[in-house]
């Protein structure tokens, strides 16, 4: 940067010598020019000052500033070169006002205050010596632009560690506070100086620099810069090696970038960003449940290992009997898995994963430096597998250095951020949801959804709502990710399932929204998913039931395969009598996709004795009269194909067949 900023200083040091020579020439105004000529004189020491320091100085505020001065000094020497004219007729015909001295030398002051602060806040801070800068007067019009200078000169100059964590802060202040404040900074180099400051400061430097990266990326312009600074690697690093607590703002600054500039989550995968997530998403999450292992199962297929953990042996049954524990006969919608049984389903599915061979590199890839905090390395000798009773279980990431000691809230907190930071980085991603269906991940969030803290639960939901959300759309991601004798996926349905079923939560929209996005990949005989979906279209909460109307449409209409036997279980729990309730009384948008619904029963199950007992083709007629729900272009096709399905079957206003 020192030969920039050289380049930029020839000019006016030039241009200041040029009015100095002119003005010992000068035949008219001679007092005048002499005055101009002291305050150039003044002007030149500085800027040749300036251009020794050329290493230290800021180039943003010297562009400015130079600019600013060239500008004056060309007016000063046009002004001197008029006094130098020669000549009676010249002399008589040159007419300058005395108001252009005036001006000019006031300019120069200024040019000369701003090239002073220039030096000034370019120093490092042993040589300012804690000197009030003040206002240079080219900022007079708009101060904060100064402040902003000053805030990153301290992050370029080097100064102690306590003072650049300081300007991090106010640069924080800044950005909270207003967005053309964040362009600002953008603009004026502030980036590259937090990324250092992140790299190379103490800890609560690096949380404001974070802080200040994840603020300033309020827009796709401004996350584009970021990016193009080299925050992906930089964030990756932090990641891997940092203190848990700017983990956490880090996790939380990639999300916001995520979230303002979807184009810049293929950046952070190629940095490793997933991976490291994920594993601290894990971390004290699932090794947690190794007590559960069975070490009989190593070498079992998922298939096998999931039936075996749906069928207990006499064995296993007898220690649960001597423990007081009592398996619940209640029927499952995902099988005859019991609640209690997640345990095993997360042990098991860490089991193979660690244990099974893979013809594929993991996502989340072992390391033999890091072992879990239950117990050793398992050993190859088969005998001494035997006496292991809790298997090791690697999880990248686990054993940084202080983690384990890290309080409970901080721990909570890297969770949340990192959930919320795979949230933003998964939406409409399909190489993402990729990577973070064939890590843990999922396991991982079926276990914080069950027994997080309240914001791991939400984020938790979130990001599941957006990884079902494009295996919706993408065939390959939702058969490998969600396929039915998949423990992991299985773990998630359970645990979106119950907060359905519990429906008093505000996990309850994000949970429906996932349940309907999956609505492809249950089978027949998971009906007992339908039940929970139709109470709450009884749901008072518009919102609520809009997501279950959706959610419903989903396993009704034609591109799901099994719709038909989706249709009857939607009638069975008695869906017709609430759909008939919204189309008639619901609000504009649930009175459409509850028509949509009823339009479905009718076109797949039209021979159903409910819809003729409820009336459905009055209902059906009733609508095709309201303009409203004509003109809508889901319903204009739809409607009329439904009425006359129904119509071959059943009479009008009769409450049986013909």
């Amino acid at each position: 940067m020192s030969s920039i900023v050289k380049d930029i200083l020839a000019r006016p040091i030039q241009m200041a010598d040029q009015v100095t020579k002119v003005a010992d020439e000068v035949q008219n105004f001679r007092q005048e020019c002499l005055e101009l000529k002291a305050k150039t004189e003044k002007l030149a020491a500085l800027l040749r000052q300036a251009a020794r320091a050329s290493s230290d100085l800021y180039e943003r505020p010297t562009r400015r500033i130079i600019d600013d001065t060239e500008q004056v000094l060309e007016k000063a020497l046009a002004l001197v070169i008029k006094c130098r004219a020669n000549g009676i007729v010249k002399r008589l015909f040159t007419i300058i006002p005395t108001a252009a001295f005036r001006k000019t030398s006031m300019q120069l002051e200024n040019s000369i205050g701003d090239v002073s602060w220039l030096l000034r806040v370019s120093a490092s801070a042993d040589d300012r010596d804690d000197e009030y800068l003040g206002l240079p007067p080219i900022a007079a019009n708009e101060p904060i632009l100064c402040l902003i200078w000053e805030q990153v000169a301290i992050l370029l100059s080097g100064g102690s560690v306590e003072e650049r964590s300081d300007a991090a802060a106010s640069l924080v202040s800044l950005a909270r506070d207003n967005d053309r404040y964040g362009k600002l900074i953008i603009e004026e180099g502030g980036v590259p100086p937090l990324l250092k400051l992140l790299k190379e400061g103490r800890l609560e430097g690096q949380e404001s620099a974070a802080r200040a990266i994840g603020l300033l990326g309020k827009d796709p312009e401004s996350v584009e810069h970021i990016v193009n600074a080299g925050v992906c690697s930089v964030f990756a690093k932090i990641l891997k090696e940092g203190h848990m607590k700017v983990q956490t703002v880090v996790a939380w600054a990639i999300s916001e970038l995520a979230a303002n500039h979807p184009k810049c989550q293929d950046h952070f995968a190629q940095n490793n960003a997933i991976r490291l997530l994920v594993s601290h998403l894990a971390f004290e999450t699932i090794q947690e449940h190794s007590k559960y292992t069975i070490v009989g199962k190593q070498q079992m297929s998922i298939h096998s290992v999931v039936f075996a953990s749906n069928n207990p042996t006499p064995n296993d049954k007898k220690e649960q009997e001597e423990s007081g524990k009592q398996i619940s006969n209640t029927a499952h919608p995902l099988g005859n898995q019991t609640p209690s049984q997640m345990s095993n389903v997360v042990t098991n599915t860490i089991a193979m994963k660690t244990q099974i061979p893979s013809k594929s590199k993991p996502d989340v890839p072992h390391n033999n430096q890091m072992t879990q905090h239950h117990g050793n390395h398992p050993k190859s000798n088969h005998n001494n597998i035997a006496k292991q009773q809790e298997p090791h279980v690697s999880l990248s990431g686990t054993s940084i250095k202080g983690r384990e000691l890290e309080d409970q809230a901080t721990k909570a907190q890297m969770k949340a951020m990192a959930a919320r930071a795979l949230w933003q980085l998964s939406r409409g991603n399909v190489t993402i949801c990729r990577n973070i269906t064939e890590s843990r991940a999922l396991l991982c969030f079926a276990v914080l959804l069950e027994k997080g803290p309240d914001d791991v639960q939400s984020y938790s939901a979130m990001a599941l709502m957006e990884i079902t959300a494009v295996a919706e759309q993408n065939s390959d991601l939702r058969r490998n990710a969600f396929k039915p004798t998949s423990p992991a996926a299985k773990a998630v349905v359970e645990q979106l399932l119950k907060v359905i079923e519990k429906a008093d939560s505000d996990l309850l929209i994000p949970c429906i929204s996932s349940i309907g996005n999956l609505a492809r990949t249950f089978r027949a005989t998971e009906t007992r998913l339908i039940g929970p979906l139709v109470k709450l279209l009884d749901e008072r909460e518009a919102e609520v039931s809009m997501e279950a109307t959706i959610a419903l449409n989903k396993f009704a209409c034609a591109e799901n395969f099994l719709h038909e036997n989706h249709c009857n279980a939607i009638i069975e729990a008695g869906g017709a009598k609430h759909l008939i309730q919204l189309v008639y009384f619901g609000e504009q948008m649930v009175q459409i996709r509850a028509l949509i619904l009823l339009c479905y029963l009718a076109l797949h199950v039209p021979k159903s004795e409910t819809l003729a007992q409820e009336e459905v083709l009055i209902v059906l007629e009733w609508s095709t009269k309201q303009a409203h729900l004509i003109e809508e272009p889901s319903i204009e096709a739809l409607l009329p194909e439904a009425k006359s399905r129904l119509e071959l079957y059943q009479s009008r206003g009769s409450r049986g067949f013909y």
